[in-house]
C-alpha cells in the first residue's frame, strides 16, 4: 500500500518503512507523524507518509558505490550537457578527462549522450562551452536513490522537503 520516509531525531532520512510499521512506532509513542496523505487507518488516526523517531539512533557510515548504474540514476538517466533523456543510451563522461588527471569519482562523472560526449572529447566544459546542467555530486546517503524514485515518480512529493541534495 503506503511507504512511509522515516527520520531521525535530527531530521535526517533514515529508512522507508510500510504504513504498518510506521503505525506501529507511532502508536508506541517511539515517533512523531510529520506528514500524511489525507486518507485514515481509521477514524482519527491519518495514514503517515513521514514520521520522525523520537530518539537519535546512530548509523554506521556506508560508502555509495560508484557504479554505471548509480551514477545514471543520480543523474535522473539525463544527459548534462543538453538535457537529452536518454534512458540506458547514455554513456559516462569525466568532467575533466583522465588523460589530464580527472579521476573516476563522484564528482568528476556525468551521464552524457553519446553525441555531447563525442563533441567534448578531451576537453573541459568549459573550453568545449558545454556547461553542466548540474554540478555533480555524491549523493548523500545509499537512502538517496530510493527516495528519489519514489519522489521523481509523483506518489511522494511531501518527501522532497527532507531530503538534501534533490534536483
Amino acid at each position: 500500500m503506503s511507504k512511509v520516509l522515516v527520520l531521525n531525531a535530527s531530521y535526517e532520512p533514515l529508512n522507508i518503512t510500510s504504513w504498518r510499521r510506521a503505525a506501529v512506532l507511532l502508536i508506541k509513542d517511539k515517533a512523531e507523524q510529520l506528514e500524511h496523505n489525507g486518507k485514515y487507518i481509521y477514524a482519527g488516526f491519518p495514514l503517515p507518509t513521514v514520521i520522525r523517531l523520537r530518539h537519535y539512533v546512530r548509523v554506521p557510515y556506508k560508502d555509495i558505490p560508484l557504479t554505471r548504474r548509480n551514477l545514471l540514476q543520480r543523474d535522473h538517466h539525463t544527459c548534462q550537457y543538453c538535457g537529452y533523456n536518454g534512458g540506458e543510451g547514455l554513456t559516462l563522461d569525466h568532467v575533466v578527462p583522465r588523460s589530464r588527471g580527472g579521476g573516476e569519482t563522484w564528482e568528476n562523472m556525468v551521464a552524457a549522450c553519446v553525441r555531447c560526449n563525442v563533441k567534448k572529447g578531451n576537453r573541459t566544459p568549459r573550453e568545449a562551452e558545454m556547461p553542466l546542467l548540474t554540478q555533480p555530486r555524491k549523493p548523500h546517503s545509499s537512502l538517496y536513490f530510493e527516495v528519489t524514485r519514489h519522489i521523481h515518480s509523483g506518489v511522494h512529493q511531501e518527501w522532497r522537503k527532507y531530503v538534501i541534495g534533490l534536483s
